[in-house]
């Protein structure tokens, strides 16, 4: 029995792993593909090819229809996870390097968190709060300390990205437990599949400068693993290993982004990013456990 529940977690910590690697590279993908793509093109797109794999993985499985009363609950995660979060870190991407929207991409859990008490009627204790102020105000001074022009904008666009995926997040947590993780994401995309095919098409631009091979890459990465396969692993970790858990190893994403940003990007790594990246890791870290 004892072995049992070990294989059992230490597959659930595998699978959330590879999640958390796979959603790491999105960013700096994002960052690829916007040097090609209009944002909105790159995320009507992305969120089509998604959804049109996702409807023939639901197809494959012989999953039933979502009941009525799920749908707005759907609709939440569709408007954070499908269309606002890539669209938003899209326009921050044009502002930004994908080093530096990574730092601002330690705010996530806490807002997963917070979303998490506002609807899921959970109660951290005091110092939850504590730790949460401290890792705000390192990302808020880091983000004022940022040189270059349109940095601020580009911060208050990664702001909004991660207001409504934490929204996203929670609302699909709260959601899994009774259609499953990787259902509800696919019915997400199938339900903004629609909306998303109108605006890729009005989006198209009517002509297409000369598009790099990477950020077709860029592109691919972004629609296939960022919007599905991520989810999948991530999803059937916490399923597998528990939430609470295995949830902890999104605290790991900046760290993977900021090593992929500098391998495959050539972007530089300064030691405010790596500060502010450990300070704010640190304090989630600590949120969390107060929870």
């Amino acid at each position: 029995m004892q072995a049992s529940l070990a294989q059992r977690s230490s597959a659930g910590w595998g699978n959330g792993l590879l999640g958390v690697i796979i959603f790491s590279g999105s960013l700096p993908a994002t960052r690829v593909a916007v040097g090609g793509f209009e944002p909105f093109f790159l995320t009507s797109t992305r969120a089509v090819i998604a959804a049109l794999l996702a409807a023939g993985f639901l197809g494959l499985m012989r999953q039933p229809l979502p009941k009525r009363q799920d749908l707005t609950s759907l609709a939440v995660v569709a408007l954070g996870v499908v269309i606002g979060f890539p669209l938003l870190s899209s326009l921050a991407l044009q502002q930004m390097t994908a080093a530096q929207s990574l730092v601002l991409m330690g705010l996530l859990p806490l807002s997963t968190a917070i979303f998490a008490v506002v609807r899921g009627g959970e109660r951290p204790k005091p110092l939850f709060w504590v730790f949460s102020g401290v890792g705000s105000l390192a990302v808020a001074t880091f983000a004022l300390l940022q040189n270059g022009e349109g940095s601020l904008l580009g911060s208050l666009y990664m702001f909004g990205a991660i207001i409504v995926c934490g929204l996203g997040y929670a609302e699909g947590a709260t959601l899994s437990r009774k259609l499953g993780g990787w259902q509800v994401i696919s019915w997400a995309l199938v339900l903004a599949l629609p909306v998303m095919l109108i605006a890729s098409i009005t989006s198209l631009p009517a002509e297409f400068p000369p598009i790099t091979s990477k950020a077709w890459v860029g592109l691919a990465y972004v629609s296939i693993f960022s919007m599905m396969v991520g989810f999948i692993f991530w999803y059937r970790g916490l399923a597998i290993g528990g939430a609470a858990g295995v949830g902890q190893l999104m605290l790991l994403q900046p760290f993977f982004g900021l090593m992929l940003a500098a391998l495959l990007l050539q972007e530089s790594i300064s030691s405010m990013m790596i500060a502010a990246t450990v300070v704010v890791v640190g304090c989630v870290v600590g949120a969390k456990k107060y929870v």
